[in-house]
């Protein structure tokens, strides 16, 4: 099992703290990373295979190598999309959830239980296909507002529950 799956299966874990008091982290799904390689491919693929077809029958066989430039982006993007996705991470701690992610400028989320005031699980045709969902924090500040993109169904499920009920007992001593 490789680093990313063993912070996955880990992150799945319940509990807020881990055997050293710690905040457990979890990870995103690996579906999401399947579902974003594909969309990359079919985008930059169909696009080169279009610019190439229509450079090469209008301006002739060497303005077709032109059509070679998706495909680097491709292969730059491939990288990227992996990066991109493994710093995704998130945990429930006592007062809050915690989402950080990022990989040139990390950025840290704080959600307090208490200032939630919608949490909204979404997912559209392709997540389902890929059997993803979104997890929605909507908060009184829209500056601490939070999306936790293309976790298992189940998993933002339970997550939207949790920060529920949490969120109304922390707002009921306001």
């Amino acid at each position: 099992m490789d680093t990313v799956s063993r912070t996955y299966a880990c992150g799945m874990e319940t509990g807020i703290a881990g055997e050293d008091g710690e905040p457990v982290w979890r990870a995103l799904p690996p579906g999401l990373l399947r579902m974003r390689r594909l969309l990359l491919v079919v985008w930059l693929g169909l696009s080169s295979l279009v610019g190439g077809l229509l450079l090469g029958l209008l301006a002739g066989p060497v303005w077709a190598l032109f059509a070679l430039l998706p495909l680097a982006a491709l292969g730059w993007g491939w990288v990227l999309l992996g990066r991109n996705w493994r710093s995704w991470r998130y945990t429930e701690r006592a007062d809050d959830l915690l989402i950080s992610r990022g990989v040139l400028w990390r950025e840290q989320t704080v959600v307090p239980y208490g200032r939630m005031q919608l949490v909204e699980v979404t997912s559209g045709p392709l997540a389902r296909h890929f059997g993803l969902a979104s997890v929605q924090l909507h908060t009184a500040a829209a500056a601490t507002d939070a999306t936790l993109p293309g976790l298992d169904p189940a998993e933002a499920e339970r997550l939207r529950d949790r920060l529920t009920e949490l969120g109304e007992a922390r707002s009921a001593g306001l």
